[in-house]
C-alpha cells in the first residue's frame, strides 16, 4: 500500500513537471512577428495601382525565422491592391513584402501592412508645452490626415513678447511615438488567399513616407474575414 502511495505521487508530480515545460513553448509561439517599416515612397488607394513594384526600410532590426534582419535592411514587395472610396464603397489597400535584402545577406519572407503605426508629433524645441500644459500639436494619423487642433487654450508659437529675452529659438521636430496605435476609422480583413488589406468606409487610404507602419503576417489584434 505504502509502495503504490509513492508511486501515485510520483506520476502527479511527473505530470505537473511536464505539463509546466511545456507551457512556456506555447506562449512563446504565440508572439506575433512585427517588423516596423519606413516606405521609400506614398502610396495613396486608388491612385498608386495594384502591381506597383515598393520598397520599405526596417527601422529595427528584428528575428525572422531564425535569421536577424539588421536595421536599416531592405524589403521589397507590392501593391496587391489599391481601390479608392467611391460612394458606398470603402477604400481598399494591400501591400505585400516579399524579400529582405542587407550588406551581408537576404532572406525571403511574407509579410503584409497592417493597420498599426507609429504615431508622429510635431514638437518644437525648448518651447514645447509653451501655452498650455497639453499643448495638442498636429499629429499624423496614419492614414493620410492631420487632425485640426482647434483649441481656446492652445497657442502654436509664442509671440516675440511672450518669449524670453536670449531664448532659444524654436526648432519644428518630429517625435515618433514608442508604442504603436491603430489608424483611426480603419479595418483589417483577410482575403480569401490568405492575404491582410485594410479597408477605411471613413475617407481614402494614404501611407506616408515618413511614417513608421507596421508589417505582419497576421493582424496584431483578430481580423474579420471578407
Amino acid at each position: 500500500m505504502v509502495r503504490h502511495t509513492l508511486l501515485v505521487q510520483l506520476l502527479v508530480l511527473l505530470g505537473v513537471s511536464l505539463f509546466s515545460q511545456q507551457t512556456p513553448s506555447t506562449s512563446t509561439a504565440a508572439v506575433a512577428l512585427q517588423l516596423p517599416v519606413l516606405l521609400q515612397e506614398n502610396v495613396v488607394a486608388g491612385k498608386t495601382p495594384a502591381g506597383t513594384k515598393i520598397q520599405c526600410k526596417l527601422i529595427a532590426a528584428t528575428l525572422v525565422a531564425g535569421t536577424v534582419i539588421p536595421k536599416n535592411a531592405v524589403l521589397s514587395g507590392e501593391v496587391t491592391e489599391s481601390l479608392a472610396k467611391t460612394g458606398n464603397d470603402p477604400s481598399r489597400l494591400s501591400v505585400r513584402m516579399d524579400s529582405a535584402q542587407w550588406k551581408t545577406g537576404s532572406a525571403s519572407l511574407k509579410v503584409y501592412l497592417t493597420r498599426w503605426y507609429y504615431p508622429t508629433t510635431e514638437a518644437s524645441g525648448q518651447d514645447l508645452q509653451y501655452g498650455a500644459p497639453a499643448s495638442p500639436k498636429r499629429t499624423w494619423n496614419g492614414m493620410g490626415q492631420y487632425p485640426d487642433p482647434n483649441s481656446p487654450v492652445y497657442k502654436p508659437f509664442p509671440t516675440e513678447s511672450d518669449k524670453p529675452k536670449n531664448s532659444v529659438p524654436d526648432t519644428p521636430a518630429a517625435v515618433t511615438s514608442d508604442h504603436p496605435t491603430l489608424m483611426k476609422n480603419v479595418d483589417s480583413v483577410r482575403k480569401d488567399d490568405g492575404s491582410l488589406a485594410i479597408v477605411s468606409a471613413h475617407s481614402n487610404l494614404k501611407l506616408d513616407k515618413l511614417t513608421t507602419y507596421v508589417l505582419a503576417a497576421d493582424d496584431v489584434l483578430p481580423a474579420t474575414k471578407k
